[in-house]
């Protein structure tokens, strides 16, 4: 399959949208050449039409050449989880194609045609590409297989019955026939549309739930992959900013009497809160930049501290919020308990820090604006950048690339506003580039997060209430704000509502605050990477507080949950859970049900002398339903294992006089190699529908890690990043 280069098909126009009905539908048309081009209708799609090839705009859809070549125009984006390799096995599954045969094309922004059918708008993120492609994906190639075999059994003049697909050809076996697909694409296209198809069963699939190697990866080590980064349209210059240091702040003066001595640099642009150096290559606006004497008005924060934050937050938990789960008599189940157990916890503001630092290209035009950019969100790409420019929406054209890291920093367009500002300015294009020190100051951060959570224990120690009421920040209010609903939203809640566990007696308040002089987004798990921390974190003092080991403590309230009980039983199995282990080493354990997926994760951590915390094994059950690559649900979870294991240890943006601290990976620090523990996972085959997974790991591992650290040193540890200085031992 080639993706190298990825074409983007050409924008399509925005158009009245139809009611629609629950069914999808599918649209059929002719492509130049005598090609079959089959659309597929969405829900929460507008109106897609059919006509010649460079007209049709479905939202997403299949279309077969003459040649035979399946091209699928790809309406998610590609940022290393491996959609560009799952998503295509399940049109190849239903269309009986070899995976080599579908070729990808970027979808081009349109809220309307390619919006996500579990969000309602165009993006990729919440883990959820092939849970909303999982369905639709499918028809579109059993309807394709189902056209292209009744134009084959019609030249034949043969009972379609007595035909069936393999490989990309149609095969009659009475007589032995066979014809490509390539053959029987113009006749196909002119063949009526079924109402209804039939999807293969589980135990028919072919690709499906067999490892496929990831097909972007050789272009990727070849160097051929090309990133948004990589874009270089005719004539780019490049260029590199500063922006206040306090957010909120001005530009007050700037004096670029030295920057424009230095070789290379061409220009110098101010905006109300920036300056942009723009020169021939980015050594030159490196150098410019450095150059510059610039003076700020800090603006209203700049005196801004997260201690200030903190205790904004702390101060509101004091006061009831929005009710996000209510389930039956809290107060006085609590009045009743033998025992109750109290417990406060923080998480900090984290950064994205993706290896491709933020950077958009852009050339604005007379009468137009071109762009060139990695970005989970394409159409609000297009929409921000036409605000920008000032220009109608059909007038921006946007080429969308390989993302090196998302993590849901690239679900919002401030770097391409900024990028069109700067590209207003410069004749010809200009790609901005941010460093690695603007790009972690300027970033939009995981949110702060203070919690209160209380349990009421019966004589036996088991839970029988459950009080937690949080602060912190809601991203989706500010993002899509039809979906902030009395207060709530389901993001900031999931991992902290309807949880797992028979709990008879649940009450969980969340008190809105955003926080003044810094930005908060969505960020690797978000709500749930804080929520699963604390409850699970306070899960184990649970156990602790009943005398019992936490595994059995959680199988005792599992008993209405089949599936999150298998996957801790079988983690517990596999990291061998009970055997012994060295002074200061303890195995922790962590479950969840988010995303749509159930995950247990067994740490083992060695804690040194002087406090420090090594990771050394990581065992992890998933069951995330269907398993449509195992390669890449196991690539997956490892990946979010070691994000979330450097959110554990060293992950915290902090800020004083309104300035973040943290600048680059010296003080941001991630997790190196040789800290990088062994990590076993083990998927649960089942054929559920299948659960998101790339944010799964991540969530889990952070509490994991916690409730090791005090099997290996008595001590809880309800606040993070890590503070080695509280596990140093006593001389």
């Amino acid at each position: 399959m080639a993706i190298e280069h990825l074409p983007s098909r050409p924008g399509a126009p925005e158009h009245a949208g139809s009611a629609l009905s629950r069914r999808r539908f599918l649209q059929v048309g002719v492509a130049a050449g005598g090609g079959l081009m089959l659309g597929l209708r969405l829900p929460f799609a507008g109106d897609a039409r059919a006509a010649d090839a460079d007209g049709f705009e479905p939202n997403a859809f299949i279309r077969i050449g003459g040649d035979g070549q399946v091209v699928l125009t790809m309406p998610y984006v590609e940022m290393g989880q491996g959609t560009y390799t799952s998503i295509p096995m399940l049109i190849a599954e239903e269309l009986e194609v070899d995976l080599p045969q579908v070729r990808l094309e970027h979808a081009p922004p349109n809220e309307k045609l390619y919006a996500n059918p579990l969000l309602g708008v165009q993006a990729t993120g919440n883990s959820n590409a092939v849970r909303g492609a999982w369905r639709p994906l499918r028809e579109a190639g059993a309807t394709a297989r189902t056209m292209l075999v009744a134009a084959a059994a019609k030249r034949w003049n043969v009972d379609p019955a007595s035909c069936r697909a393999q490989s990309g050809e149609v095969l009659h076996a009475p007589t032995g026939r066979r014809i490509a697909y390539g053959q029987l694409a113009a006749e196909a296209a002119r063949m009526p549309v079924p109402e209804n198809v039939a999807l293969k069963r589980p135990e028919e699939f072919r690709l499906i739930g067999t490892p496929a190697k990831r097909l972007d990866t050789p272009a990727k080590v070849n160097g051929t992959a090309v990133y948004g980064i990589d874009a270089r349209p005719p004539g780019v210059k490049i260029a590199t900013l500063a922006q206040s240091p306090v957010f909120g702040g001005r530009l007050k003066n700037v004096d670029d009497t030295a920057a424009k001595a230095v070789k290379g640099v061409r220009q110098i642009v101010r905006l109300d809160d920036a300056v942009a150096v723009v020169a021939d290559h980015m050594g030159a606006a490196k150098k410019g930049l450095a150059a510059l004497v610039i003076e700020w008005d800090d603006g209203p924060h700049a005196k801004l501290s997260t201690s200030q934050i903190a205790s904004e937050l702390e101060t509101a938990t004091l006061n009831p919020g929005a009710v996000a789960q209510d389930t039956g008599n809290t107060d006085k189940a609590m009045a009743r308990a033998v025992s109750k157990v109290e417990a406060i916890y923080e998480v900090p503001f984290l950064a994205h820090a993706t290896m491709e630092p933020m950077n958009c290209t852009v050339h604005v035009r007379e009468g137009g604006c071109e762009v060139w950019v990695g970005s989970q969100v394409m159409a609000r790409v297009q929409a921000a950048a036409a605000t920008t420019a000032g220009l109608p929406l059909d007038k921006v054209v946007v080429h969308n690339h390989l993302i090196g890291g998302g993590f849901g920093r690239r679900l919002e367009a401030d770097g391409v506003i900024r990028a069109v500002q700067i590209a207003k300015q410069v004749d010809g294009p200009v790609k901005v580039v941010w460093t690695r020190e603007e790009d972690i100051q300027h970033d939009m951060y995981r949110p702060y997060w203070f919690d209160r959570i209380s349990a009421g224990l019966d004589e036996k120690g088991m839970p029988v209430a459950w009080n937690h009421r949080f602060a912190g920040s809601s991203v989706i209010a500010r993002w899509l704000p039809p979906a902030f609903q009395n207060g709530l939203d389901s993001d900031t809640t999931e991992g902290a509502i309807d949880l797992l566990y028979a709990l008879p007696n649940v009450h969980v308040e969340y008190v809105r605050v955003e926080p003044p002089g810094i930005p908060t987004a969505f960020w690797r798990s978000v709500g749930p990477s804080h929520n699963v921390f604390v409850t699970e974190s306070f899960m184990d003092e649970l156990a602790a507080a009943a005398k019992q080991d936490p595994v059995a403590y959680r199988l005792a309230l599992l008993d209405q949950a089949p599936r999150a009980k298998a996957v801790l039983v079988l983690a517990a199995e596999k990291a061998g859970w009970g055997q012994r282990l060295p002074d200061r080493v303890g195995r922790g354990v962590s479950l969840q049900y988010v995303f749509a997926s159930y995950l247990a994760q067994v740490a083992e951590v060695e804690v040194s002398k002087d406090g420090a915390v090594r990771v050394r094994r990581v065992v992890c059950a998933v069951d995330c339903g269907t398993a449509v690559n195992p390669d890449t649900i196991r690539a997956q979870i490892q990946s979010g294992v070691i994000f979330g294991i450097t959110a554990a240890l060293y992950g915290e943006i902090t800020l004083k006089n309104g300035r973040v601290e943290q600048a680059n990976f010296d003080t941001y620090q991630m997790l190196r190699m040789n800290e990088a523990p062994a990590i076993e996972v083990y998927i649960v085959q089942n054929s559920e529908l299948p659960g998101g997974i790339g944010e799964t790991g991540t969530s889990a591992i952070m509490p994991a890690v916690a409730n090791a650290v005090f099997a290996a040193t008595g001590k809880r540890l309800r606040k993070l990043p890590i503070d080695p200085a509280a596990l140093k031992q006593s001389p």
